[in-house]
């Protein structure tokens, strides 16, 4: 084999090795891609199964304590029902003054400074 044929036949060999590395790489890199997809979807899939549980038990918890307020609403004298919601900016000012006042009896070592 002369010279010339050899540099040929090395430089296809080259290039081949090269095509082969090329698509191996390609392969990888599509497996991998692959794998984090799969990965990625199984991750919503459950995150969409977690929030829709969660959402059902919160639905669940917030429908008993509106029907647990509901009913002492109903209880207490004096139509109260109505007037809060006639006037809900004074219940929640109410609520307020009562969260803050428990809030200071409970914690005494939290005296606010002034």
């Amino acid at each position: 084999m002369d010279d010339k044929t050899f540099e040929n036949k090395v430089d296809q060999d080259i290039e081949k090795v090269t095509n082969d590395f090329a698509t191996l790489g390609d392969d990888g890199v599509t497996g991998l891609r692959r794998m984090f997809a799969q990965g990625a979807d199984d991750a919503k899939k459950t995150v969409d199964e977690t929030v829709k549980t969660v959402n059902k038990a919160v639905g669940q918890g917030l429908s008993q304590y509106n029907t647990k307020v509901q009913e002492l609403a109903d209880r207490a004298p004096g139509d109260f029902a109505k007037k809060v919601a006639t006037y809900p900016w004074v219940t929640i000012t109410l609520s307020l003054a009562v969260g803050l006042f428990l809030g200071v009896l409970l914690k005494p070592g939290r005296q606010p400074v002034g």
